[in-house]
């Protein structure tokens, strides 16, 4: 996890000096602390998804920027451990299989929910919709205030510029490809 705190404090940092912004102005941005942001930046604290989305929503940038690798002809993914994001405690894990990439405005996660976990996601920025493919388990979806219970091989389309939640109402592993769409900027 090393490597992708290292990797997430240097593209921060990147944002952050090409729209000439100083530390106090992302913290107002997005309401992550100054010192936070420095340590995040220098590689010396890895941001819990929570902080990495308050950053996110307030740049205006996708998650999967941070975690972007260099694009060849063709792309396999698969779930190493290399840049995972972890929370809940560890019960949550996300691996981003195609990191966001501006000429098609998508980016796809594999995630797993350990039994019982929930998860509430901060509003993405406007526009930005969401389809969840549940492979394994059965997962509660709170959308809006409304909940939507989810088997095995169904899927959901949401809007995501507002608040939702991901709840694994069973004590077993549940898995799901997400898939984000942003909006064209």
């Amino acid at each position: 996890m090393e490597q992708a705190s290292l990797k997430i404090g240097e593209r921060l940092r990147a944002i952050r000096s090409a729209r000439q912004l100083t530390l106090d102005d992302v913290a107002a941005l997005t309401g992550v602390s100054k010192p936070m942001l420095g340590q995040i930046e220098r590689g010396q604290s890895s941001p819990t998804i929570h902080v990495l989305w308050k950053i996110c929503t307030g740049l205006k940038m996708p998650l999967s920027f941070f975690c972007k690798q260099q694009e060849a002809e063709y792309a396999v993914a698969g779930l190493g451990e290399k840049d995972w994001i972890k929370e809940e405690g560890g019960g949550m894990r996300a691996y981003p299989l195609f990191p966001f990439d501006p000429a098609r405005n998508v980016e796809i996660f594999y995630i797993e929910f350990d039994g019982g976990v929930r998860h509430d996601s901060q509003p993405h920025v406007e526009g930005v919709e969401e389809y969840v493919f549940l492979v394994q388990g059965t997962l509660k979806m709170v959308i809006g205030g409304k909940e939507v219970l989810l088997r095995e091989k169904q899927s959901i389309r949401f809007r995501a510029d507002i608040s939702h939640g991901y709840h694994n109402v069973s004590d077993k592993l549940c898995a799901a490809y997400n898939v984000i769409f942003h909006p064209n900027n």
